[in-house]
């Protein structure tokens, strides 16, 4: 009796490693790829896309949970990686950015968008223009619905 158990649960075990092995989609998380501003500007260069830019801060509850919630969604994840370059921008950064010749800093980035408050996010348009900034948590339904109104922007 005891053989036969310790048969079973090894073939058992066998089998679930197996399964996970065999079936990486249950293993494999969907992830944004997030780029920082400055890359997302050179890759805009190259090949333009609207841009997503979300503002947030090291202590932002609400930014959290849209990391945890909104932006580990699978459909946010393949709508935002095939249509967007998606940036994390952390508004109280003051170290410095160089882009386009200039320097600046992630805080004074958020400000001249008109971040007052987070999380945010700022859409950006082809030529590095913004569309508009849109303030507080969304859950991923609400932001795909943003992604698809934002994609239509001219």
């Amino acid at each position: 009796m005891k053989i036969s158990l310790i048969s079973i649960i090894g073939a058992l075990s066998v089998f679930v490693l197996f399964s996970f092995i065999s079936n990486p989609e249950k293993t494999e998380k969907k992830e944004i790829n997030w780029l920082s501003i400055t890359e997302a500007y050179k890759m805009n260069q190259k090949a333009p896309r609207k841009i997503f830019v979300d503002v947030y801060t090291n202590w932002c509850g609400w930014c959290k949970k849209m990391d945890k919630d909104t932006f580990s969604d699978p459909e946010v994840v393949d709508i935002v990686n095939e249509k967007f370059y998606a940036v994390k921008l952390n508004a109280e950064n003051t170290e410095p950015i160089t882009m386009a010749g200039d320097t600046t800093t992630a805080q004074m980035i958020a400000r001249s968008m008109g971040v007052t408050g987070y999380p945010t996010i700022v859409y950006i348009k082809e030529d590095f223009k913004t569309i508009q900034p849109v303030p507080g948590y969304q859950n991923a339904k609400k932001f795909k619905d943003t992604l698809e109104k934002i994609l239509e922007w001219e």
